[in-house]
């Protein structure tokens, strides 16, 4: 008999048990929508949309938890236009290990100074890790890419990022970000 309700007692407190392990794991997910990204020229604060993207709003918190954007290039800076960063290899072409995000596009918001969006390839499917940073509004993207985020301080510092050359605004001797945390 006392070995029965002992492994009923054991049975009964599995579940409490798994709870408690499934809200620890949890409570190590981030879940703030505010990232800070640290530059040469200051801190910059971005907060996620995820009323627009809640897909690549959870791909950017997931991957700045990581730590994976600390250290990338602003690889592709076009003067007026925007910067883009967000690839480890610092060539655009490269990304998470996680699979590609679908597209997110919006009627809700527009491409105005300070917009995050996510980059991309020709494939409107094939968002991943890149993001870029609008230095002035660029609404001819509207519909056609994933609005991620908007910077609600330090646009001064993005405004000093340094400009690439030509038409594809790659940059020599880029800068980088130095760390992006959740907030």
């Amino acid at each position: 008999m006392i070995k029965r309700r002992t492994l009923i007692t054991a049975a009964a407190a599995t579940p409490i048990l798994m709870g408690l392990s499934m809200s620890d794991s949890k409570a190590d997910t981030p879940t703030s929508n505010t990232l800070k990204m640290t530059l040469k020229y200051g801190d910059v604060t971005i907060e996620l949309r995820p009323d627009l993207a809640p897909l690549a709003s959870e791909r950017l918190r997931t991957l700045t938890a990581e730590g994976f954007y600390d250290g990338c290039q602003f690889f592709r800076v076009i003067a007026g236009f925007m910067a883009q960063t967000g690839d480890p290899s610092n060539t655009g072409m490269g990304g998470s290990k996680l699979p590609s995000l679908p597209a997110e596009f919006t009627d809700d918001a527009s491409f105005l100074t300070g917009t995050v969006g996510m980059a991309r390839t020709q494939d409107p499917h094939s968002a991943n890790s890149q993001f870029f940073i609008c230095f002035a509004p660029a609404t001819f993207l509207d519909g056609q890419y994933t609005i991620v985020g908007q910077v609600t301080a330090g646009m001064d510092a993005v405004q000093q990022i340094k400009k690439g050359t030509g038409s594809n605004g790659q940059v020599q001797d880029p800068d980088s970000i130095i760390k992006m945390v959740v907030v």
